[in-house]
């Protein structure tokens, strides 16, 4: 059994939770993700590694509440227990060598570029992080972003944090602000939305900077054996788990993707609403 050891509710819909999962935290590398269950019965839940703690033995996730797992994952407390906690699964990023670098997120996908910058900074890398939220109301790691970047560029939908606008606008300004200069980006990694991927990367790619995005398809048992989170890249099938998550943001085909992401949208939301109801009847 895991036990979670804190839990923090970051905004009204995204919560962090640290797990003691030393074996998992003695080999966990920014990028990769982890597999975890609440309970016997329960449905298998993916998470990409938002921090990790070798020597407490510790591993942090951040989650958005979507469904009716992540409800239920919700409602565990500090001193709970989860059944299972398997990882780490996937390849990590690779970061070694990347001396200017643009770090985009997206929503709940800033919780998995943190860790990113985190690492990047510890590198002695130049990192410049680019968030984006709808409202100031749902900002998430904001002080912890601005401790791991150089500079960190602040986007949302309605202007009440940063400036006004999409990432893609904050990142644009950025790269041309460098142009001609040496701190021109060696790559870009982008991670949020499928659709913010997309226009990060036909960004990216008309200034030739080298963009790698972390996809987040359907996923079922980690192994590249369910067949269920594959996208395609560069014309060929790939397996996120196994193959990814980070993928070159050029060569994948974001419109597949998103086609097979909402497939179960609309079953996911009845469930999500049959889980709050049981939950207000107190059952």
């Amino acid at each position: 059994m895991f036990k979670i050891v804190k839990k923090d509710v970051l905004n009204p819909t995204i919560t962090r939770l640290v797990v003691d999962a030393p074996f998992v935290a003695k080999k966990a590398q920014p990028g990769q993700f982890i597999i975890l269950r609440t309970t016997a019965e329960g449905e298998r839940l993916p998470f990409t590694i938002a921090g990790s703690d070798p020597k407490k033995g510790t591993v942090t996730i951040i989650y958005q509440v979507v469904g009716a797992s992540t409800l239920e994952l919700n409602q565990f407390e500090e001193g709970d227990c989860l059944a299972d906690f398997v990882g780490p699964l996937g390849k990590p990023s690779e970061l070694e060598g990347l001396k200017h670098v643009a770090i985009v997120g997206g929503g709940a996908g800033c919780a998995i570029a943190y860790p990113l910058a985190y690492k990047l900074h510890e590198l002695g890398a130049d990192v410049c992080s680019v968030a984006g939220f709808r409202s100031k109301d749902l900002v998430i790691l904001e002080e912890e972003f601005d401790a791991a970047s150089k500079k960190f560029i602040k986007m949302s939908d309605d202007g009440t944090w940063g400036e006004q606008g999409f990432v893609t606008a904050g990142l644009e300004k950025e790269i041309l602000a460098r142009q001609g200069t040496d701190e021109q980006f060696d790559e870009v990694i982008a991670i949020g939305p499928i659709i913010m991927m997309k226009n990060i990367a036909l960004l990216t790619k008309k200034y030739g900077i080298k963009t790698v995005v972390s996809m987040n398809p359907i996923m079922i048992d980690g192994t590249g054996m369910c067949g269920c989170c594959r996208v395609m890249v560069g014309g060929k099938m790939k397996f996120a788990c196994v193959d990814g998550p980070d993928f070159d943001g050029w060569e994948v085909d974001f419109d597949s993707a998103s086609e097979r992401n909402t497939m179960y949208r609309s079953w996911e939301r009845t469930k999500y609403e049959e889980g709050c109801n049981l939950l207000k009847e107190g059952k």
